[in-house]
């Protein structure tokens, strides 16, 4: 007997298929006091039991797929549809287009504004949509970001019922997984109110240097005028100017006894009259100079230039020489025209001179300070000074504080300084107290170097 025992009491016996009588489809199960039982084929339903159990664990994982690619494909569209609301709530314009300049996507926006809906845009071109031209603008800022493989920013323009808008632009590329470009994306934004503005503060601009070329023609025409009348000035009055001054002093000379003394005091006024004027034209001449002379600016030693100033004076005016002490400080730079830079020293110290000459101890101090936007040079006297109230008044021409008896002048010395300076784009201005003296502050861009020493104003 071919078999196996399994177990213990009461003892089962295992029979082969083929073995004994009337073997062939069952198994013979034989029980220890009980003689043969028949049984199914136990190892047919082992292996179709387990063949079950693959089938559907296949199918529940078929299942379990499904759902998983079925939640992944409802967050995809959840996450799609948040997108959606994000660029339909903005307003810039919004696109995407595929290689081949097919639209695949626009925005609210978008289709508000060119009037189409986004389900009939699909597969459109902007050839489809805009004129030839536009179009090709479009297509070809397409290619350009496609090609460079990043972001690129430009102007657009398109057609809209109340003209053609202009659009700040970025355009670029959109890949997939794999790295490869498929589409382009578009932002636009509308800039054309500000571009208006910008047009039309172009068009005003341009009014006003046309109203400014006008201008200049207009001065330059007044200028060449104001060049003729210096002309006339020099040359036309100076000869009879010339011709009374010189007779009054031949009469003086020739025929003093012929003439009492009022007439010699007459003559004398005459005499004092036309030298007044020849002043004047001279004075008159250097201000039309000044406002339109070419300057040549180069490093000018203000310090030296004070020192030949006083020197002068001093020569000119033997009679107070010995009482007026001039100060001025060392190392005061600046950068202009020699020549014209020297004139406004001359007038700024020589009025200090005049105006302070009949003080006991009179002082001129020539320096510089330190005040709020830089280095200021200045001029200082201790002379008559003058009411500040009429300040306004001092760098005009022929206006006078102070009468032609009391102080010798002609009232455009200040005039000219003030139109020196500021040919060099500084400024002058003055400070003073009735009896106690002035001071005449002015600065030149672009010097001088010195910083005062301790004990300057």
């Amino acid at each position: 007997m071919n078999g196996q025992r399994i177990g213990g009491a009461p003892s089962v016996t295992l029979l082969s298929p083929g073995a004994g009588a009337g073997s062939g489809s069952s198994v013979r199960v034989r029980r220890s006091g009980a003689g043969w039982l028949r049984a199914p084929r136990l190892l047919g339903v082992s292996a179709l039991a387990a063949f079950g159990v693959g089938v559907c664990a296949s199918a529940a994982r078929l299942l379990s797929g499904r759902r998983l690619a079925e939640q992944r494909l409802a967050a995809e569209r959840a996450e799609t549809d948040r997108l959606l609301k994000v660029i339909d709530n903005t307003s810039a314009v919004i696109y995407m287009r595929d290689n081949d300049g097919r639209y695949l996507l626009v925005n609210r926006q978008y289709e508000q504004l060119f009037g189409i809906r986004r389900q009939d845009i699909v597969g459109l071109t902007d050839h489809d949509l805009f004129p030839k031209e536009m179009a090709d603008d479009f297509r070809a800022n397409d290619l350009r970001a496609l090609s460079r493989g990043a972001p690129i920013q430009m102007e657009e323009v398109a057609p809209h019922p109340d003209g053609v808008h202009t659009y700040i632009t970025v355009k670029y590329p959109i890949r997939d997984l794999a790295g490869r470009t498929y589409a382009i994306c578009g932002i636009s934004t509308d800039i054309t109110p500000l571009k208006r503005v910008e047009e039309k503060e172009r068009r005003l601009n341009a009014e006003l240097e046309g109203r400014v070329r006008d201008r200049t023609a207009e001065l330059e025409a007044t200028a060449r005028e104001l060049d003729a009348f210096a002309y006339s000035v020099s040359h036309d009055l100076r000869a009879p100017l010339r011709a009374v001054a010189g007779f009054s002093e031949m009469l003086l000379e020739d025929h003093s006894g012929q003439l009492d003394e009022d007439g010699r005091d007459y003559l004398d006024r005459v005499v004092a009259a036309t030298k007044h004027m020849g002043r004047l034209i001279d004075d008159l001449l250097n201000l039309s100079r000044a406002g339109r002379a070419d300057l040549s600016r180069r490093p000018v030693d203000l310090s030296a230039m004070a020192h030949r100033v006083a020197g002068e004076l001093t020569t000119a005016h033997p009679e107070t020489a010995g009482s007026v002490r001039v100060s001025v400080d060392d190392g005061l730079l600046a950068v202009g025209d020699p020549a014209l830079l020297e004139i406004v020293l001359r007038n700024l110290v020589s009025n200090a001179w005049k105006f302070s000459a009949k003080r006991p101890q009179p002082v001129i101090h020539v320096g510089s300070t330190e005040q709020e936007g830089g280095t200021v040079l200045f001029v200082r006297d201790n002379g008559a000074g003058f009411d500040m109230r009429h300040a306004d008044r001092l760098f005009a021409p022929f206006q006078r504080l102070h009468s032609t008896a009391e102080f010798a002048g002609s009232g455009v010395g200040l005039a000219l300084v003030a139109r020196i300076i500021a040919r060099h784009g500084g400024h002058v201005w003055a400070e003073s107290e009735v009896g106690k003296g002035a001071t005449f502050y002015f600065t030149l861009p672009g010097g001088p170097d010195r910083r005062p020493a301790a004990g300057d104003p």
